[in-house]
């Protein structure tokens, strides 16, 4: 890796300044706020709990919501707070605001191997407006800066970005580094065959993916709405299925560029459709090559896609999933999505999962323990993979 890893910090009686990605879903019981999932801050540990073993004064940020630059107690960060004090089993000091006197008071407090939290960075606009005073005040509550916050890496805020320009070191967590490792260097020369699977609603978020990927992809399998903008491309039928018109000379550029490449370009041969879009609607499978039918919505891969995608997965050295190929949050239209990620998990290929909901979906069918990587960050390792540098990894001091 060619940026400062914390391995490399001397952090002993330090005042560590830790960037992590806190925002975690939450539901509300009795008037109450509670964490649903806290893959988040356990995906943080790692990094923590090395600095505190280093002795280091461990100071977190973290964004929480979107409060819009105002202090909302329904955004305060003190739930997490008092779940990261149950998952280190260690008092964790939270400071009421991110900057001004209760933090300053919260990181004075702190001895070597402590931990405070500061507020929801978010309840100041300056945080998304990247603005230097508020950045160089984040700054002088730490004597290093660590960012450990993947999920948050492709926006240019105060805290991502702008703090680094004020502190000696800007280094990556372990949870950064492992982002990169995989979505990087890994991808940059992957064990053949190098198998991609994109699924998703538009091919217009995916364009500079698909591209992108061309370059290195040996076979490239596409499910999800953004499959029907293929079929159009192709002059087949799509019926009411979601589609983006204007995007079919995009469809058909890529068709014609996958041939350029070499690449085994694969769309749907038949599909799961259905004329209600709810849960125990009616479905069947259309006729391979027939399209969608008039009246009917595709909502799936149908069966003799999923037999010939699992035989491309088969032959993988390393596979690449972003995307899920069907609606898989409802029963009836799932099973392309579990069959996809059941074959994955079989399979002895380097596997990582980009993000986003194929990451949910590899959670529903109890199959994540089974990947080699699943990335934290939606739209940072769609941008990572689109051969972007991310603002919160450029801020980051080179080795």
């Amino acid at each position: 890796m060619a940026k400062l890893s914390i391995r490399d910090l001397d952090v002993q009686g330090k005042r560590v300044l830790v960037r992590v990605d806190f925002n975690v879903p939450t539901e509300e019981v009795d008037g109450h706020q509670r964490i649903t999932d806290d893959t988040r801050i356990v995906e943080s540990l790692p990094t923590i709990q090395y600095l505190r073993e280093h002795g280091a004064k461990v100071v977190l940020m973290a964004h929480f919501g979107r409060p819009k630059g105002q202090p909302n107690p329904k955004y305060s960060l003190r739930i997490v707070a008092e779940r990261l004090q149950e998952l280190i089993s260690h008092p964790v000091v939270f400071a009421s605001d991110c900057v001004g006197e209760p933090a300053r008071a919260a990181v004075e407090s702190l001895k070597p191997g402590d931990v405070a939290l500061l507020e929801n960075l978010r309840f100041h606009k300056e945080e998304e407006g990247n603005d230097p005073a508020f950045a160089k005040e984040l700054a002088s509550l730490g004597d290093l800066y660590v960012n450990d916050a993947f999920g948050a890496a492709h926006r240019a805020h105060a805290s991502t970005a702008g703090i680094a320009a004020f502190l000696p070191q800007a280094a990556a967590g372990f949870l950064m580094e492992k982002e990169l490792q995989y979505l990087v260097d890994e991808l940059a020369n992957p064990a053949r065959p190098f198998v991609v699977i994109l699924g998703g609603s538009k091919v217009s978020s995916k364009i500079t993916v698909i591209k992108s990927l061309m370059e290195k992809a040996d076979t490239v399998l596409i499910g999800g709405a953004m499959a029907y903008t293929f079929f159009l491309a192709q002059g087949l039928p799509v019926g009411k299925s979601l589609v983006e018109p204007d995007k079919v000379d995009l469809a058909r550029e890529i068709l014609a560029l996958a041939k350029e490449k070499g690449v085994k370009f694969l769309i749907p041969k038949d599909t799961i459709e259905t004329q209600e879009f709810k849960p125990g609607a009616v479905t069947r499978a259309t006729v391979p090559g027939s399209g969608v039918s008039e009246g009917w919505e595709g909502v799936d891969i149908g069966p003799e896609t999923i037999a010939a995608y699992v035989a491309e997965i088969k032959t993988a050295g390393t596979i690449l999933w972003n995307g899920p190929v069907g609606v898989f949050e409802i029963p009836e239209f799932a099973n392309g999505t579990k069959a996809i990620g059941e074959a994955i998990a079989a399979s002895t290929a380097k596997s990582i999962v980009g993000g986003g909901d194929s990451v949910t979906a590899v959670k529903q069918f109890g199959l994540a323990d089974r990947m080699t990587f699943i990335s934290t960050g939606g739209g940072a390792s769609l941008e990572l993979l689109e051969g972007r540098e991310l603002p919160g990894v450029a801020a980051l001091s080179n080795r």
